[in-house]
Formats: structure tokens, C-alpha cells, sequence
């Protein structure tokens, strides 16, 4: 997008683009601003208070550090872009991800007036006869939304989680102006392209409609509620679903300890060694059993019961396991544990992780099993408990940015709440072992990864798809005959190099057409001298004289631009 374009585009948001620009080159990244052009949109005077650099604090500050106060400054829709990168270290660079995994969430409340005015606008009924108790004060404000404790006419006891006012109307007008930042930088700042800005933009649209959306976290929690129904680690509070809506969601209410909060614990004699492995326990049977996990683990969202379970809240982000995800990890642990690296670069190529940017196939496998020997060999002598589980996903993730693998987005959430999730139960119990937990669970997706009903499911499968495309071929088979009697058949064909060759083609052409033009006037010039007539200088004709000038200019502009070429 050129800069006029955006200006056209967003000239009613002015007052926040101005915002953006001068938080950038408040946090020191002035120098992108005016690469950009950007600098235009400020007045000279703002500009040459904005455009300082950074105080002497924030200088000693590194580039991952100041891009997070950057985005904590801009507020909620920056803050859940920075959440969503911290995330995809695919899209980032990894140093980036993990600073911007710091960014917090917790902003002032808004006035209990307006929690009223959304709740009864949505329910169409005053709220004291939807609560009869309904707590004025926040027990927690985030960017999106906020909890207040309320109580049902039939004395249920819940959380009620309201929508800030017009923050949908906030974030997509900033999604909007971040689209047009996004054109803009990968134009002018090269080096930035193969990051993808618009696609970072776009992955962002989606995700924070969804977790804007309580419809969708009701659902996720009423899913997750019924997968642990019966579970004796974890509990997942009910969902009150004719007292929510798009705006407003209303949860049982959780009575317990938050899990970071030691001396509560201490105090309620909760075994730290028993809860760590009932939080590793309870994130395993999600990924490996039930398929679907809580991507968001951190200390706020677990709690501890009186009974020694443990309790989750906010499920605005979730994260899937497909049964191909499944049989990847069966697949992988087993080559693992074999120490077979070619089995364990094959799964990369088929599951298609492999990035269409990989030309040599054959270079990429060698290569990669050289990083992972380099990275796994000394794993194995090593015990469980020697083993930190988030440095080792760190490194992995590493590699699979080097070889430009192409993970989906749910595998990076999987990283992501594991490394959270560990360093969670690690404090609560030093000696905590991760793989231990996991063992059983993995034995037992690799017993029904090798069972013989998962091969005839496999098999069947494979028939279906099969036959269908049997079945489909005489209809192809039709299309085809039908666009040939009807001279419609038409071939594409795709070529790497053919823009270059077009390019090439237009310049030995235009090179051809100068020179033929070239020596048309140098041949209408010598038949003018040759005939002698019209006004002369020195004895000779002007108008052939004038010719011959044109006609070297042109002749040595064909030769430069062939020297340069360096096809001469």
C-alpha cells in the first residue's frame, strides 16, 4: 500500500495513527518511522519530541525489550498481537517470542455503570432481576473483558465475565490501521519482508474475533467440562449458558487457591509434589487423550480446591490435537527412543512441515539430522530429571527455524503452554520430572497407534479416499472431452524463471527497436546531405547534421546500456 493510499484510507483515524507513530519513536524506533515515510503524519514539533531517543533507562534496554513496553503502552490490541507472536516463534524471531511472552494483561477497570448498561442490553431485563447479589468491584480487569463475583436468583454463586464497552470497535479499527502499517513496511523495509507482516496481521484478525466471541469460550469450557467430568485432578467450572451471551459470560464460581500462591497452600496442607503431578497429569490426558487443551496456563488461570484438585478458568484460548497430530508424536517418540534420525526427518516431509521454499530435498534431510544428533545425542546420557524441558523445546523450535519448517500453529501452542506449565510445577516441586508424568500417556497413544484397529481404520480410510477417486475420474474423464469438443481445453504452465526471461525479451527488443530507429536516422541524414538542400552549417545541411547528434546519442545509450548488462 503507498502512503497515499493509507492516508486516504485511515485519515478518520489520524489521532491514533499520530498515537502509534509516537510511541514508536518514543521506544526508539524512530528510524523505522522515517523509512517508512510515517513521519509526515506528525507535525514538526511533536516529531522532534517523539523522534529522541529512548532515556537512559529504556537505552540500556535491548530491541525485544523496548518492542514489549511498545506494545504494552498501545494497549489492548497490541498487547494481544505481542500474546499471539509470543506464541508463534514461526513468525518472529525467537528472542522476540519469548520477550513478548512477558506482556501482562491487567489494565484499570471500567465504571460498574457500564458493566450494567452492557449486561441489561444484552439480556433485556435490569439486573437485579437477572443477580440478586452482583459485586460492583472487579476481582480482575484484563484488556478484553473483566470478572465481577455475582449471585444467581437461585443462590448459585459465579463469575461474571463482561466485555469492555466498544472494544470490538477498537481492536478492528487498530487490525485496520495494522493492515495498512503491515503493506507499508513490507515495501519499504526489505529486510522485514520474509516475516510476512500482512500474514501476522491476518492470523491476528482471526484469532482475537474468536476469543472476542464468549459464545465460542462457553463452548470450549463446556467441552472441556465434559472431558473431565468425572476426573478426579481437575475440575472445570459450569457454564451458565442462558445467562451468557457474545458480550457476557457467566462460570460457576471457583473457591480456591491461586497455584502460585505457596504459603495459601503451606497453609491448607496441599502436597506441592502431589499437584505438580496432577497439573502435568491433567495437560497430558488433554493432548494425548482428549485432543483438545488449555493453551493459556499461566499461574492466574489454575487454581487449587479444598479437596486437592485443580481448577481452570478463562478459556478464550484452546488449542486442538488432530489424530495426524497424534500419530506424529506416537511416531516421533518411538524414532526417539531408537535413536533413528532418518525416521524422525521423515515425519517432518510427510506431515508437510517441509516449506515450499526447501528446493533440495535431499540437502534439507542430511542437514537437519545433523542438528538433531547434534542436539538429542547428548540428551541420552543424561537422567529425566536432568533434563529442563522448556530449554529443550527452546532449541528444538530453533532448528525448525533454521530449516524454515512450517509447524502448525496448535504444535507452537502445545510448546508454549508446556514451557509455561513447567516452569509453573517446577516451582511448586523442584525435583518435578515432565517425561516421567508423560510416560505412561505416550505408551499408551503408541499402543493405539499400533494397534490392529487403528491399521483397519487407517486402511479403511484409505479405501474411501481411494474409491472415491475412482468413482471420480469418469466425470473428470467427461469434463475433459466436453471442454475439448468445445475447444476449451486450455494448459497452464509455470515457469520459475519466465518473468525473468519476459524481462529479458522486452529489453533485447526495445534494444532492437532503438537501433533500427538508430539507423533510420542516420540514413535519412546521409540522404539529406547528399542532396544539399535547406539552411547549412559549414557547407552542410542542419536537418542531416541534427540527425547524425540524435542518432550517436542513441547509439551510445544502446552501448551503455549493454556494458551494464554485461552481456556484451
Amino acid at each position: 500500500m503507498s502512503l497515499f493510499g493509507f492516508w486516504r484510507r485511515h485519515y478518520r483515524d489520524l489521532p491514533r495513527v499520530r498515537q502509534i507513530i509516537a510511541v514508536a519513536s518514543r521506544h526508539g524506533f524512530g528510524h523505522l518511522v522515517e523509512q517508512i515515510g510515517l513521519q509526515r503524519f506528525i507535525s514538526f514539533g511533536r516529531r522532534m519530541l517523539s523522534f529522541r531517543q529512548p532515556s537512559p533507562p529504556e537505552h540500556r534496554l535491548n530491541t525485544p525489550e523496548r518492542v514489549r513496553l511498545m506494545f504494552e503502552e498501545l494497549g489492548p490490541s497490541f498487547i494481544k498481537l505481542g500474546q499471539l507472536l509470543a506464541s508463534r516463534p514461526d513468525m518472529i524471531p525467537l528472542e522476540y517470542a519469548r520477550e513478548l511472552n512477558k506482556l501482562t494483561d491487567s489494565v484499570a477497570p471500567f465504571p460498574f455503570t457500564e458493566v450494567q448498561e452492557i449486561i441489561e442490553k444484552d439480556f433485556g431485563s435490569p439486573l437485579a432481576t437477572l443477580f440478586t447479589e452482583f459485586d460492583r468491584t472487579p476481582v480482575a480487569a484484563a484488556s478484553i473483558a473483566q470478572v465481577h463475583r455475582a449471585v444467581l436468583p437461585d443462590g448459585a454463586e459465579v463469575m461474571v465475565k463482561v466485555q469492555r464497552p466498544n472494544i470490538e470497535q477498537v481492536i478492528n479499527r487498530d487490525i485496520s490501521i495494522l493492515r495498512g502499517l503491515a503493506g507499508i513496511v513490507e515495501t519499504h523495509i526489505p529486510e522485514l519482508a520474509p516475516y510476512n507482516p500482512p500474514g501476522i496481521v491476518e492470523e491476528f484478525a482471526r484469532t482475537i474475533s474468536r476469543e472476542m466471541d464468549f459464545f465460542i469460550e462457553a463452548s470450549n469450557a463446556l467441552q472441556l467440562r465434559k472431558n473431565f467430568e468425572k476426573s478426579d485432578i481437575l475440575s472445570i467450572p459450569k457454564v451458565y449458558a442462558e445467562r451468557s451471551s457474545r458480550r457476557v459470560l457467566v462460570l460457576e464460581r471457583v473457591e480456591g487457591v491461586k497455584i502460585d500462591d505457596y504459603p495459601g497452600l503451606d497453609r491448607l496442607e496441599h502436597d506441592r509434589r502431589e499437584l505438580s503431578r496432577k497439573g502435568a497429569a491433567a495437560f497430558f490426558q488433554m493432548v494425548f487423550q482428549h485432543g483438545f487443551f488449555h493453551a493459556d496456563p499461566h499461574p492466574g488461570n489454575i487454581f487449587v480446591l479444598a479437596d486437592g484438585r485443580l481448577a481452570l478458568v478463562d478459556f478464550g484460548i484452546m488449542g486442538r490435537v488432530t489424530e495426524e497430530n497424534r500419530e506424529y508424536f506416537a511416531n516421533s517418540f518411538l524414532a526417539l527412543v531408537n535413536h533413528d534420525y532418518d525416521a524422525l526427518v521423515q515425519q517432518y516431509v510427510n506431515l508437510g512441515f517441509v516449506s515450499e521454499e526447501v528446493a533440495d530435498l535431499d540437502r534439507f534431510q542430511r542437514e537437519m539430522k545433523e542438528d538433531l544428533m547434534d542436539l538429542l545425542e547428548p540428551y541420552y546420557g543424561m537422567t529425566v530429571k536432568q533434563i529442563e524441558f522448556g530449554a529443550y523445546v527452546d532449541r528444538v523450535t530453533k532448528i525448525f527455524q533454521r530449516h524454515q519448517l512450517r509447524l502448525p500453529q496448535n504444535l507452537y501452542l502445545i510448546d508454549k503452554a508446556l514451557i509455561t506449565l513447567e516452569g509453573i510445577l517446577r516451582q511448586l516441586d523442584p525435583g518435578f520430572d515432565f517425561l516421567e508424568v508423560a510416560g505412561p500417556y505416550v505408551t499408551e497413544l503408541i499402543r493405539k497407534q499400533r494397534s490392529p484397529l487403528h491399521y483397519a481404520r487407517v486402511l479403511r480410510k484409505n479405501a474411501g479416499e481411494l474409491s472415491d477417486m475412482i468413482s471420480g475420474i469418469p466425470r473428470q474423464m467427461r469434463n475433459v472431452v466436453r471442454k475439448v469438443l468445445r475447444n476449451d481445453l486450455r494448459v497452464n504452465i509455470h515457469h520459475e524463471e519466465m518473468s525473468h526471461l519476459i524481462r529479458d525479451l522486452d529489453k533485447s527488443s526495445n534494444r532492437i527497436a532503438f537501433s533500427v530507429i538508430t539507423a533510420a536516422i542516420i540514413v535519412a541524414s546521409s540522404l539529406i546531405i547528399h542532396a544539399g538542400k535547406g539552411p547549412s552549417v559549414f557547407g552542410l545541411p542542419v536537418f542531416g547534421l541534427l540527425g547524425y547528434v540524435i542518432a550517436g546519442l542513441f547509439g551510445v545509450w544502446i552501448l551503455i546500456g549493454i556494458l551494464r548488462s554485461g552481456q556484451l
